[in-house]
């Protein structure tokens, strides 16, 4: 049965791995904008730059970043991509312990989780990879993206009982602790990593000019040269942009405009998650019963037909019913959508690409996030938060026409061009 799958020990300790952190980072969600509030006293500027700019550098930091992961032992990258974060966030208590914590410091650990999110992401998705039979791929993403919605369900709440009991740096000391507890469940995995493939030499260290730039754009090159690739990148840039415009948006509009209690707009984001455990569930089911296409058709335009509905949100309990049924509608379709896109992902890059290729998607996505949030924050800062919900409502209501018609070809390997660094 699918549920039953057994996908070995070693794979155990990697999802362990990404569920120590998954909890982590959803007890510490928002510490950082808090921080900056509470302790640092930051104004609305500073506080919107730590939420944009920090993730925007990271992305950045990440560019060099993906050609060393590719040809060094992933699990290797791992554990450093971890210890980076745990050393990163850890800084935060020892510098309020001192009273010398600053809106710069702030800033720079942003930069530096951001960065190596992605790495790590990148070198997990390789690891995944080699670690599992390709049957096997999408029941272990479907895991991995059930993880990440229970974490977002239960996180946040605890993390806010946590700072009002022990004080505004808990959260961030429980979210540098499990990447330290995420480290050690990569080394319980038995069993040498094989070299990877192709030069050993980095672009962070050495190699010619050319060279180095032919390595940091193969991610993307081999992308935009796959017609399925190409199709699904670009319409996830715009969904997951637009979806993640509309968070700062419908905060003011909640919590200023309608005046809904915090309780209430905590509540309103976090039970719609458990949706995340019904899509992630069904995506092999679902797959194995219509087919991937239909999946990404159906499931990919029915996460982005409902985002309209939050522009009708009124004052009471209706209003709070109706953001969780939109946020709910969104979330099942999006878990059912999003490990299948990420097994397509693999099944269609070859093992020498796969960390350059995932580097490149979560650059691209963290960059349209952080330009369409501010878009539509200008938007709403001079027409108001209702009319930029609508603006963004409508524009994802596009976004299916960028989906293929049929994703379903042969995984082929890359050009010789793709393998240099």
């Amino acid at each position: 049965m699918v549920g039953r799958s057994r996908l070995g020990r070693p794979f155990g300790w990697l999802w362990a791995s990404y569920a120590v952190s998954a909890y982590g980072s959803g007890l510490g969600f928002g510490a950082l904008p808090l921080i900056a509030v509470l302790v640092v006293h930051a104004g609305p500027a500073q506080v919107s730059a730590l939420s944009a700019v920090g993730p925007a550098m990271g992305a950045l930091i990440a560019v060099p970043l993906a050609p060393w992961v590719e040809f060094r032992r992933k699990r290797q990258v791992m554990i450093m991509m971890d210890l980076a974060r745990f050393g990163a966030m850890a800084t935060i208590p020892v510098a309020y312990a001192l009273g010398r914590l600053g809106f710069v410091q702030l800033l720079v650990i942003s930069a530096v989780v951001a960065a190596a999110k992605i790495a790590f992401n990148a070198a997990g998705g390789a690891h995944l990879k080699a670690l599992v039979p390709p049957d096997d791929l999408l029941v272990a993403n479907a895991r991995f993206e059930s993880t990440n919605w229970s974490s977002i369900a239960v996180g946040p709440p605890l993390g806010g009982a946590a700072i009002g009991l022990f004080g505004p740096v808990t959260t961030v000391v429980a979210d540098a602790l499990s990447y330290l507890l995420s480290a050690l469940c990569l080394t319980a995995i038995r069993g040498r990593e094989p070299a990877p493939r192709g030069p050993r030499e980095a672009p962070l260290t050495a190699g010619r000019g050319p060279a180095r730039a032919g390595a940091l754009l193969d991610g993307w090159r081999h992308i935009m040269g796959h017609p399925g690739l190409r199709s699904l990148y670009l319409n996830q840039l715009l969904v997951a942009g637009l979806i993640m415009a509309t968070e700062p948006l419908l905060a003011v509009l909640l919590l200023r405009r309608l005046g809904f209690p915090p309780w209430q707009y905590g509540l309103a984001f976090a039970v719609p998650c458990l949706g995340g455990l019904i899509g992630s569930r069904l995506a092999r089911r679902v797959v194995a019963r219509f087919g991937q296409d239909r999946v990404f058709r159906t499931a990919g335009t029915l996460r982005a037909v409902w985002l309209i509905g939050l522009v009708f949100v009124r004052p009471g309990v209706v209003g709070l019913v109706t953001v969780m049924a939109v946020e709910l509608a969104i979330i099942i379709n999006m878990s059912l959508y999003s490990p299948v896109l990420a097994t397509y992902r693999l099944e269609h890059t070859p093992a020498q690409l796969v960390a350059r290729t995932l580097s490149a998607w979560s650059i691209g996505q963290q960059a349209s996030v952080a330009v369409l949030t501010a878009l539509t924050g200008v938007l709403a800062d001079a027409t108001g938060p209702r009319t930029a919900l609508t603006v963004a409502g409508l524009l994802i209501l596009a976004t299916p026409l960028l989906l293929p018609r049929r994703a379903r070809t042969t995984p082929r390997e890359p050009e010789a061009s793709h393998g240099r660094s």
